[in-house]
């Protein structure tokens, strides 16, 4: 068995307001990354998804406090509890950049208007590889070819707005990847791309993450795209992680209810009736300040019962490394020992 990379235990994160009672946006999460591995990150808008990502990197707004947990990263310098370290400490900013890294979800807004491509990547293997400048942007030309960006050496010099939405995406892969990190986090990074540029990205992550040995925490809303590229997934809802394990365990067989509802919503081209309805999820996520005392998706499911109100379910462990948090298990191993 490989060491884990990444391992976060009973992370949770609370957003404070002096006006407003504390929001508890990430409930008690526990994650492991393996090098070499993809793990999918999935869930409706507003889970938890970046907030979760974004605690690795210690880029949480001022606001947000990881309040109880650990994030256990397997760095050069050997374990560190990420959780640990402040923001702006010399520590943090030598893991950030150099061995995790994270391509955002938008480059249009994430990439410097006022600078060019190259300048860009550039600053990152200055900063973390003390190369000179002329070394520096040779590493990034061909850091940009190596991400299939045509005439890197001219694109170097061009500023986010003159490219194409997937150059722009390729530019940002080519940043993250600046000092060959350890764990490279995708935020949706697909979204806004045609299917074409969509499927050609996804295989140069494929391609990347074999030449890196690299692990890879991809976020996304897109179950086509999770089957397509992880290796393990992992369902949130409302800050929550409901079922995680392998993606062919859970996608064969998902066991928490809002699992199954999500691969119910997904549009087939093999539907019964040529007219047949999509079968969206009804009702809408709560917002964290009216979060249910148990199961967070106890308002939309049709098979809740009566200790879904009140109590928060347990993990329970199912076949192979598939757990999931649902008081309908639990019933139904009792009913099965009865």
């Amino acid at each position: 068995m490989t060491a884990p990379l990444l391992t976060i235990n009973d992370m949770s994160i609370i957003f404070t307001s002096p006006d407003e009672p504390d929001i508890e946006a990430v409930r008690q999460v526990d994650l492991t990354l393996t090098p070499g591995k993809t793990l999918a990150l999935v869930g409706e808008s507003g889970c938890g998804k970046s907030v979760t990502a974004r605690a690795v990197l210690r880029l949480l707004d001022r606001n947000a406090d990881i309040r109880t947990g650990e994030i256990l990263f397997e760095g050069e310098g050997g374990k560190v509890d990420i959780a640990r370290l402040k923001p702006d400490s010399d520590a943090m900013r030598a893991i950030r950049g150099a061995q995790v890294s994270m391509i955002f979800q938008e480059p249009m807004s994430s990439l410097s208007p006022v600078h060019t491509i190259g300048d860009q990547i550039d600053e990152i293997i200055i900063l973390h590889e003390r190369l000179t400048p002329r070394q520096a942007r040779e590493r990034t030309i061909a850091l940009l070819d190596q991400v299939g960006v045509p005439g890197a050496r001219e694109r170097a010099n061009a500023y986010p707005f003159e490219l194409s939405g997937g150059l722009r995406q390729r530019a940002m892969i080519a940043m993250a990847l600046a000092c060959t990190p350890k764990l490279l986090i995708a935020d949706e990074p697909t979204t806004a791309l045609d299917v074409t540029t969509q499927a050609q990205i996804l295989d140069l992550l494929r391609q990347l993450q074999d030449d890196y040995g690299m692990a890879m925490l991809f976020i996304t809303h897109d179950l086509g795209v999770v089957a397509e590229i992880a290796d393990e997934i992992a369902v949130m809802y409302l800050g929550d992680v409901v079922e995680q394990g392998d993606v062919f365990d859970v996608f064969r067989a998902p066991r928490h209810p809002y699992t199954q509802a999500l691969m119910n919503s997904v549009p087939r081209l093999q539907r019964k009736a040529e007219r047949e309805r999509l079968s969206p999820i009804k009702g809408n996520v709560p917002s964290p300040k009216d979060r249910p005392q148990g199961c967070a998706f106890t308002s939309r499911c049709p098979f809740a019962f009566e200790p879904c109100a009140d109590t928060r379910p347990a993990r329970t462990s199912l076949p192979g490394d598939h757990v999931a948090r649902c008081h309908l298990l639990t019933r139904t191993r009792a009913e099965a020992m009865a």
